[in-house]
């Protein structure tokens, strides 16, 4: 159950925070759990960011799990979590390594050295 504790920031032994760059560690981890062989992006239609990114995915053929945040409004906070911020899109890689709201440029460089 550490999953558990994680997401709702309290020690399993007392109180005391848990640290967020621990939590985000978690998300990922779990995430990166769930499909290690894909990519992840949480994101929304009606962004033009989310758009532009997912374009990129697409034009490059990777294969990635779209997560649609206005359809799934319950999941738009382990976005938040990931990104430390209110911000779209998120994409998770399959080493853990995340980028949010980047440019074609760092998208693109950052599947290059993913080999993606």
């Amino acid at each position: 159950m550490p999953a558990l504790y994680l997401l709702v920031g309290v020690s399993p032994l007392g109180s005391s925070p848990v640290n967020p760059s621990e939590r985000t560690s978690a998300i990922v981890a779990d995430v990166a759990h769930r499909r290690p062989e894909r990519l992840t992006m949480y994101g929304a239609p009606s962004s033009r960011d989310c758009r532009r990114s997912k374009a990129v995915l697409d034009i490059r053929r990777v294969d990635f799990e779209y997560i649609d945040i206005e359809r799934e409004p319950a999941r738009a906070g382990e976005a938040e979590d990931i990104a430390g911020r209110d911000i779209i899109p998120v994409l998770i890689f399959p080493d853990g390594s995340h980028l949010a709201e980047p440019t074609n440029a760092e998208l693109a460089e950052h599947l290059d050295c993913r080999g993606l």
